[in-house]
């Protein structure tokens, strides 16, 4: 009897500690994974609130980002970035990369969103989501006078002759593919490189985004002008990018284009940067 009591405690004391043991590891498996999920959970926007702090990332097109003659950076983009960052109630960090780089940069977090006039294209869809769109722009050439004289069609531009001059990765490439396939074309990093090889006649004609080619034919008369009407022949939406898998930020950007669209505070600031002039002797156009 006393062994069969003795067999009987034994087991029990074993299934306990075998309760115990199996509790307690999975207790370890739980909150592992109540610490994956912590994790996963804390989306790019909370580190951005936490930081305090809106990187930027954005290059150089006039009017969209320039800088000025005190050597701070302006235009529509800075405004608009500037806006965003207030709103969210943190503090905004410019960094500028060259835009051939700008998506490889944001991609390795470098900065948190592009502002920086970037046009919708599948390729780059691939590689970035985009918001909704919070501008609209198009492109347009600039041809020179003595090289190009009296050209009004893209059928004239259209030409194996014609040689024809953008920015490496804009979509004014793409859209020398599309309308302009037969021309010759040279790449340039940035737009002051590609108008002095312009204005020297090296190139028959710059394509890029408006408002630049108009701003360009205004300074110089003497040698430049727009070839076709309308001047702008390709029409282009402009979003915010950011990295993939941030439906948090995705959300608050979108409402908050959608805010800024029905105040008119996107509206105010493209009629100041694109169809106005006061913002012109704060700038050195040659040197943008």
């Amino acid at each position: 009897m006393k062994k069969i009591v003795l067999k009987h405690g034994i087991l029990l004391l074993v299934l306990i500690l075998s309760v115990t043991l199996i509790s307690c590891g999975g207790n370890s498996g739980s909150d592992d994974a109540d610490d994956k999920m912590e994790k996963n959970t804390v989306s790019q926007l909370d580190d951005i609130i936490k930081r305090g702090t809106l990187k930027v990332g954005l290059s150089t097109f006039v009017p969209w980002a320039m800088l000025d003659k005190k050597g701070d950076i302006v235009g529509f983009e800075v405004d608009v970035a500037k806006q965003l960052a207030d709103d969210m109630g943190v503090e905004i960090d410019f960094i500028q990369t060259k835009w051939s780089g700008i998506i490889p940069a944001l991609l390795t977090g470098k900065f948190d969103i592009i502002i920086g006039g970037m046009s919708i294209t599948p390729e780059r869809n691939i590689s970035v989501n985009f918001t909704d769109a919070y501008e609209y722009s198009g492109q347009s050439i600039v041809a020179n006078i003595d090289r190009a004289p009296g050209l009004t069609t893209l059928e004239q531009l259209n030409n194996p002759d014609i040689v024809l001059a953008a920015r490496t990765g804009s979509t004014s490439v793409t859209a020398i593919e599309q309308f302009l396939p037969n021309a010759e074309v040279r790449l340039f990093d940035d737009e002051p490189q590609g108008v002095q090889e312009l204005l020297n006649g090296r190139v028959d004609a710059w394509v890029s985004s408006f408002p630049f080619p108009q701003l360009q034919a205004e300074k110089y008369p003497d040698k430049l002008y727009i070839p076709i009407t309308p001047a702008i022949f390709r029409e282009e939406p402009i979003s915010f990018a950011v990295r993939k898998g941030e439906h948090d930020f995705m959300n608050f950007l979108n409402n908050w284009i959608t805010l800024k669209w029905g105040d008119g505070f996107l509206d105010s600031r493209y009629r100041y940067w694109f169809m106005g002039e006061e913002w012109m002797d704060q700038v050195d156009l040659s040197s943008e």
